[in-house]
């Protein structure tokens, strides 16, 4: 909160309680979490409404008793990667859809990466047709802006452990032909964050060296009616052959969602975890600031352990079975929609369809959906300011450190 009020400063000191390397780290990840604004579309011309600083915070000491201590420095990068890739996926979800679009997102990725061991591959529409990825071919149909999938690999020698990130990457949902009501579009540009999360963790794991083999998928897809947008009753094809009818286009995500976990699987990961601001009956379930996770129970209790331990709020929910017939087609292996009441739940057990198998298992795999957590449409609170909030970074983040650390204890 202090830092949030310091707009105009450039320099500051901090003596806030820290004696330990712990409550130093506290200290440096929220000022770096508060420090927070998003400017770049003001101008210096016209009106009268007070314009944002331009001056940022750059420079922070922090007096702590813990100066000397040999874990400090560590700490505090970590703080520094966790603000850079929550502020990153702020920046993100805050552009304007006029300037974010499959094609820039796929280029910022790129940027944002560089300097990093990333590899970065991006799949161009004729390459998704190519390779037989329909749901993200399928969502992009209406834009004249065309899908891109964009894939990051991050895998250092002393790994043994191999994990899928997958995230829904729509900048920006119109419905469709399945048209929204102009004030549900207002805030559309989010519908990319889940992919901006995946982006930012993935790169947060680079940064911090640590050993485990990591995987983002960002499912990139702008969704708009036009003559060569796809219908109500259009049949798709997904990556690795599952056909699904589609009975809403406003149920793209899941469509896109689809294909890279397809794919993701082919790889046999140990684990899979997708993020995306996916559905609205999210918010009806567990309101503006509680994400949903669901999935097997191993892996949702790991995250949900994670995020608790960061301090984002995530509630488990269950995948009922009896919702599954609900989405059962007379033309298709599966239709985008089912059972409307419990949506957020009926959504995930849509994406399940989607997982691979291993020895005749299906890889372990957890769907968090941040729908309304993503976008603060209310007042500054904490450390999360209006607008987009990052909300998912630190628990990805937070959930790989607590896989590797099991794993080096089970090996010790």
């Amino acid at each position: 909160r202090a830092a949030r009020q310091l707009g105009g400063v450039e320099s500051i000191a901090v003596a806030l309680p820290a004696a330990t390397v712990e409550q130093a780290a506290a200290v440096a990840e929220g000022i770096l979490l508060g420090s927070y604004s998003y400017t770049e579309h003001y101008s210096s011309v016209g009106g009268k409404a007070p314009r944002p600083s331009a001056k940022t915070l750059s420079r922070v000491a922090i007096l702590t008793a813990a100066a000397q201590d040999r874990g400090l420095r560590a700490a505090l990068e970590r703080a520094q990667a966790i603000g850079r890739g929550v502020n990153a996926t702020r920046t993100l979800v805050n552009q304007p859809p006029s300037h974010l679009y499959p094609e820039s997102f796929a280029q910022f990725a790129r940027d944002y990466v560089k300097g990093l061991p990333v590899k970065v591959n991006v799949l161009d529409e004729k390459k998704l047709e190519k390779d037989g990825y329909g749901g993200i071919l399928g969502v992009g149909k209406g834009s004249s802006r065309p899908p891109r999938l964009v894939k990051l690999e991050y895998s250092p020698a002393r790994s043994k452990i191999n994990l899928a990130l997958v995230g829904k990457g729509i900048t920006f949902d119109s419905g469709g032909l399945s048209l929204k009501p102009g004030a549900g579009m207002q805030t559309m540009k989010l519908d990319m964050a889940g992919a901006a999360v995946v982006l930012a963790a993935v790169a947060a794991i680079a940064q911090l060296g640590l050993p485990v083999s990591v995987s983002g998928w960002l499912c990139l897809a702008e969704n708009m009616p036009s003559g060569t947008a796809q219908r109500p009753s259009d049949v798709l094809t997904t990556f690795g052959g599952r056909t699904v009818e589609v009975l809403n286009t406003d149920a793209e995500g899941r469509l896109v969602m689809a294909d890279a976990l397809a794919a993701a699987s082919a790889e046999y990961p140990d684990a899979i975890i997708d993020v995306a601001t996916l559905t609205g009956a999210q918010m009806v379930a567990l309101g503006k600031r509680v994400s949903g996770v669901m999935g097997d129970d191993g892996v949702r209790d790991a995250v949900k352990a994670a995020a608790d331990r960061v301090g984002e709020q995530f509630w488990p929910m269950p995948l009922p079975e009896e919702l599954r017939p609900s989405l059962d087609s007379t033309v298709a292996d599966i239709a985008n929609i089912g059972e409307k009441f419990g949506g957020m739940m009926t959504a995930a057990v849509f994406l399940r369809e989607f997982i691979g198998e291993v020895d005749g298992e299906k890889i372990p795999w957890a769907h968090l959906d941040i729908a309304g957590p993503a976008f603060n449409e209310g007042s500054a609170y904490g450390y999360t300011p209006k607008g987009a909030t990052g909300v998912g970074v630190r628990t990805l983040l937070a959930y790989v450190e607590d896989v590797v650390e099991r794993a080096e204890k089970q090996s010790a």
